[in-house]
């Protein structure tokens, strides 16, 4: 028989891990060529999928922008409003919650022997973050710095080995994460084979 999560526990943990986020984001940052400075706040948006899973994961990073537009000083430096969102970071803050939910949608269905090895959390984070934060990353610096492909690159290639690191850091606190609490994961359920999950002598349709 399967167990319902309970809801108070989901929205506390989305809260805390969107608070997670906004204080990544607001330690100090490091100031590279470009309108875009390097912080923890990827460590945290992906930590959020990966130890969430898809659904909460997204919903903790989408919080956190949310309450960043809505005016708390929570962005990177402090920043806050809708101007952010149109600024050229703004792929970046766009693709923070699509890079959760597509790292925990992956983690969601590693095997669990996978989750107590920080390899393939690593390669589910590498991946998000290239796919959904530096593609979108990149897109908004085209649209809304004026930079070309080629100059968004070159922005956006300083801050690839410090997310490989981050990355690493983020697959070994999943791992200590998972391994202490095995049923934290967000997981889809497993389909039930048909004549299978109801009890002996119950009609069915």
């Amino acid at each position: 028989m399967s167990t319902r999560r309970n809801p108070g526990t989901d929205v506390a943990l989305i809260a805390a891990f969107a608070a997670l986020v906004a204080v990544c984001a607001l330690l100090p940052a490091i100031k590279v060529a470009g309108p875009v400075p390097i912080t923890l706040q990827t460590f945290a948006v992906l930590l959020s999928g990966a130890v969430l899973g898809m659904r909460r994961g997204f919903l903790a990073v989408l919080l956190y922008v949310v309450a960043g537009a809505a005016g708390l000083p929570i962005f990177s430096g402090g920043a806050a409003g809708l101007a952010v969102l149109t600024g050229p970071t703004a792929g970046y803050l766009i693709g923070f919650p699509l890079a959760a939910g597509l790292c925990g949608a992956i983690v969601e269905r590693l095997p669990r022997r996978s989750l107590v090895s920080p390899v393939a959390i690593f390669c589910a984070g590498l991946v998000s973050s290239a796919l959904c934060i530096h593609t979108l990353g990149m897109a908004g610096l085209v649209l809304r710095a004026d930079l070309t492909w080629p100059q968004a690159w070159d922005i956006d290639k300083i801050f690839w080995l410090g997310d490989v690191l981050k990355n690493v850091a983020m697959a070994l606190v999943a791992t200590a994460v998972h391994r202490a609490f095995p049923g934290l994961l967000d997981r889809p359920a497993a389909p039930v084979p048909a004549g299978q999950g109801q009890p002996e002598g119950t009609p069915t349709a």
